[in-house]
């Protein structure tokens, strides 16, 4: 956990408009591409991330008792690090994901209802690295959330996406986070 928190420190992420300043994780997140199970950080190629990743969900012991939550992909980067006129990009939302008690791990993908289909990352190769997050949130009791609340599914209806408002508009707490890097295929650049 502390590698975790270490890491988005240090990349400027923590806080942020998404992560408060006393963000604590009580849930912790795998993320599972074919190739690849990025975290804190890592750096990934475009051609690494295109299919929907598996997204495990692991329970703390001291986990409150949320009943459900809400996993959003975004990337704050867009279209690139130096000019981020289009962040938040919105990548991916499932809600009303079932929580389950103990320590089990669980795939994201079947549990819960999809708003916003996965839009695999898609950095140009002359664009610096971008940050992807992957953020879960706890639901209050009774949320019902429909594809209208995130916006339409057309690249350009993802962009400019208010994170920060849909998570206060709608009560959600954050409760897990984990995050890669996102570069082209042919980007030249330090690791």
């Amino acid at each position: 956990m502390t590698t975790l928190l270490d890491s988005l420190r240090g990349a400027g992420l923590l806080p942020s408009k998404v992560i408060p300043a006393d963000f604590t994780p009580t849930v912790h997140l795998t993320v599972r591409f074919p190739s690849k199970t990025p975290s804190n950080g890592a750096l990934v190629r475009v051609s690494q991330v295109q299919t929907t990743p598996a997204i495990s969900i692991s329970l703390s012991s001291s986990s409150d008792t949320t009943s459900s939550f809400t996993l959003m992909l975004i990337d704050p980067d867009a279209p690139t690090p130096d000019d981020p006129k289009f962040g938040y990009w919105r990548h991916w939302v499932v809600t009303g994901i079932p929580a389950q008690a103990g320590a089990e791990e669980r795939s994201v993908v079947d549990a819960g209802r999809t708003l916003t289909q996965y839009l695999a990352p898609g950095p140009k190769d002359e664009s610096g690295p971008h940050q992807y997050l992957f953020l879960l949130f706890a639901e209050p009791d009774g949320l019902s959330l429909e594809k209208e609340d995130v916006g339409g599914e057309e690249f350009v209806e993802r962009r400019s996406f208010r994170a920060e408002e849909f998570v206060q508009r709608h009560g959600l707490r954050l409760v897990g986070v984990q995050w890669m890097r996102g570069v082209g295929d042919g980007w030249k650049g330090e690791e």
